[in-house]
């Protein structure tokens, strides 16, 4: 139960929109720049920034809503997905993606953990500065939407296929949808 009355039962972040519409544009407006917008960046690979970031900060919504959305970006499966946030480093990834998790994972903390060896890292695996830049601004993004979720105590459906089913219909309508609703 939700730590104020939001009068809707929507899960997550989509019951925190509705009882606040005003703030439903802007937020949906970032969302969809980050994670859809024009990029060198592959969707499915903003969009597991995002899912890694939220298993770093225990979101159970949000995670498994970006991890289905990842998963049916880059073509693979919950447990794939899973594999990766429990260990990114040994995970089938390429390294660049390996070296901006790890800027995500710093900038998780707090934006001073972020380095400069971890930069010239992502550098020499082929990362752009826009690709850093975004892959910050994400973990940074999602810092806040995983407090904005679980500080009011949202609820979340359980069962994880709830997210798989939705991801096909969410990638196509983006974060402007009531699909998860």
């Amino acid at each position: 139960m939700a730590h104020i009355e939001l009068n809707n039962e929507l899960p997550g972040i989509r019951g925190l929109m509705a009882y606040r519409p005003e703030t439903e544009a802007p937020l949906n407006a970032l969302a969809e720049t980050l994670l859809r917008g024009d990029n060198t960046l592959s969707r499915g690979e903003r969009e597991l920034i995002g899912t890694y970031v939220s298993y770093l900060n225990d979101c159970f919504f949000c995670q498994n809503v970006h991890g289905a959305l990842a998963g049916h970006y880059l073509e693979c499966d919950v447990q794939q997905i899973d594999g990766i946030k429990q260990d990114f480093k040994t995970s089938d990834i390429s390294d660049k993606m390996k070296a901006l998790l790890a800027i995500a994972a710093s900038a998780q903390k707090g934006g001073k953990h972020v380095t400069e060896i971890q930069i010239d890292e992502a550098r020499k695996n082929g990362a752009t500065d826009t690709e850093i830049h975004d892959t910050v601004l994400i973990a940074a993004a999602f810092c806040m939407f995983n407090r904005y979720v679980d500080g009011l105590a949202t609820w979340a459906p359980e069962d994880r296929q709830f997210y798989i089913n939705r991801a096909p219909q969410g990638a196509l309508e983006g974060y402007q949808s009531s699909v998860y609703k």
